[in-house]
């Protein structure tokens, strides 16, 4: 690969031995340049204008700033920066607090040199590498989440289930909503198939309890 086409990265660790280490994998492969190394925040972000980057590899546990502080202002200043999260840290507030700070990645201390040099070349050409469990556990949580059914009806559909509150009959339901009787039947035979209904009743029930009535 020509030299004009290296990636411009900066290391930010505060373990002198492992600074080097990644120094020395990262900066012997043919797609990247090291263009800095920092072991704290305070450095990196002195040392901004200098190095240059268009990727940063963080440690979170910094002394001083953390490295979430870091990731936050950097993207401030930088919001098209690629930033990989390099941690120990496995839990769900470190990851997801890295996350939302702007890192695009996050790696678990201990990847192989390949997972690491593999990781970098993602997050280049547009994807967001995590290690396994990492992403396992995003995915997790975005499945454990509640999702917003309160959109699942449509406007009309809304309408007539309001209606059929009051009791009415479908005729009765098409003169108020000013409809025909067979637009009202059509309406409600959808409203139970999304609401997983049998009858007027589980619809209502249903409807309360996802908030859309």
């Amino acid at each position: 690969m020509n030299a004009t086409l290296k990636t411009r990265l900066i290391i930010v660790e505060d373990d002198a031995l492992l600074r080097n280490t990644l120094r020395l994998l990262i900066g012997g492969d043919l797609g990247f340049e090291i263009t800095g190394d920092f072991s704290s925040a305070e450095e990196t972000l002195h040392g901004l204008d200098a190095s240059r980057p268009q990727m940063m590899l963080c440690d979170l546990g910094l002394p001083g700033m953390s490295g979430i502080e870091l990731i936050q202002k950097v993207k401030h200043v930088l919001p098209n920066l690629d930033i990989i999260a390099h941690t120990i840290n496995e839990d769900r507030d470190s990851v997801f607090a890295a996350l939302k700070a702007g890192a695009t990645g996050y790696l678990v201390k201990g990847s192989s040199p390949r997972e690491m040099i593999e990781a970098l070349y993602s997050l280049r050409d547009g994807g967001a590498p995590m290690s396994p469990r990492i992403a396992r556990a995003v995915i997790r949580e975005l499945q454990d989440t509640p999702t917003d059914e309160s959109f699942l009806l449509t406007a009309k559909e809304k309408n007539v289930l309001v209606v059929i509150q009051e009791g009415l009959a479908y005729k009765e339901i098409a003169s108020k909503l000013n409809i025909s009787p067979h637009t009202v039947h059509s309406h409600i035979k959808n409203i139970y198939e999304k609401l997983q209904a049998k009858n007027k009743k589980e619809a209502l029930i249903s409807a309360r309890r996802k908030g859309i009535i």
